[in-house]
């Protein structure tokens, strides 16, 4: 019978005190990682407040992409342009190669005809050798002409050699840029989508109080009377002021510069555009373009900057106000200039 006793296990559970605290160490342990794992997946609730701190930095991230996207397409269509003239250029040398191709080859062919006999015989022979003597002189100068041509030709090849060489530099050019353009355009959807699924975690209440839709009545109504209190210093101005008034309530749209459309420097741009001057296409360009002025030297048509990255800009119409593209969902509104840290302004010429 002893044979058949069933073993004890070398491993016996814990008792008593020890067996207490194994228990009370599982259980915290347990504890900790469910109370781990419940907060690595649970998102934290955030107030209104917070939403639109996050959204506004969000937004504020996509228009300094946006501005980087304008940059980057504006040198991308000048690549282009250039590649394009390149190329039309070294097709038409290439045609003037060929006319001169095809006029060396009737030299060469009738030179083949006329050569099949020693020049001292074909005189020997000729019937008229004071003829033949002219013929002479003007086949030495066929041959300064044949070798005016081939010199022609390797410099025509030459050209088309170098332009082609600037021509595939463009297209590097372009290639590069258009990679750029597609980073900053990834760029600007991925903070506009995190921004869009923020905003729906709000109510419609919430939301609307966030978007703070204004009435473009009222906001071109207010406009006209800032400018009246502070008159535009000259027509041009003027003329830039009242296309951006009329251009109050239309959407904000990255790399749009109208006219049913617009992002912040695409407005200003097309503004002064109405007004007959023409302003570079970005932030970061357009605060260069005209006089720099200080905030206590605002007037009516200069534009105004914000961010330490010159990053938004909106055109002033007096009494602290400007009409500007804000943010998506936002669209073109009157709004005080001391509703963001202000970096500086620039008077178009």
């Amino acid at each position: 019978m002893a044979a058949h006793r069933r073993r004890r296990s070398k491993h016996r559970p814990f008792s008593g005190q020890y067996g207490r605290t194994a228990a009370t160490l599982a259980l915290a342990g347990a504890a900790t990682a469910t109370g781990l794992e419940g907060s690595a997946h649970a998102e934290p609730r955030l107030t209104p407040a917070q939403v639109k701190s996050k959204v506004d930095k969000l937004h504020h991230e996509a228009e300094e992409a946006t501005e980087k996207y304008n940059g980057a397409k504006e040198k991308a269509d000048d690549a282009r342009a250039s590649l394009d003239r390149l190329r039309d250029e070294a097709a038409r040398r290439t045609e003037r190669l060929n006319a001169s191709r095809n006029a060396l080859g009737s030299i060469a062919t009738a030179q083949y005809r006329a050569g099949g006999l020693d020049p001292a015989v074909q005189l020997a022979l000729s019937s008229d050798p004071d003829g033949y003597l002219r013929g002479a002189e003007l086949a030495e100068r066929a041959g300064f002409q044949q070798a005016w041509a081939v010199s022609r030709m390797r410099a025509q090849l030459g050209d088309i050699g170098r332009l082609r060489t600037k021509a595939d530099g463009k297209l590097a050019e372009l290639k590069s840029r258009q990679a750029e353009l597609a980073t900053h355009k990834s760029t600007i959807h991925r903070k506009l989508d995190d921004a869009r699924k923020l905003l729906d975690r709000l109510t419609a209440a919430e939301r609307a109080r966030y978007e703070g839709g204004t009435d473009p009545r009222a906001d071109r109504s207010r406009s006209r009377a800032a400018t009246a209190a502070v008159a535009a210093p000259n027509a041009r101005a003027a003329a830039a002021i009242a296309y951006a008034r009329g251009a109050i309530g239309k959407p904000y749209v990255w790399g749009a510069t109208g006219p049913d459309g617009f992002d912040c420097s695409g407005l200003t741009q097309a503004a002064w555009r109405a007004a007959g001057v023409a302003l570079p296409r970005t932030t970061y360009t357009q605060i260069n373009a005209g006089q720099r002025v200080s905030r206590s030297q605002l007037a009516p048509g200069d534009l105004v900057f914000f961010y330490s990255g010159i990053s938004h800009v909106g055109l002033y119409v007096g009494g602290g106000q400007m009409i500007h593209a804000p943010r998506p969902g936002a669209g073109v509104r009157l709004a005080p200039i001391d509703q963001m840290p202000f970096a500086g302004a620039a008077r178009p010429a």
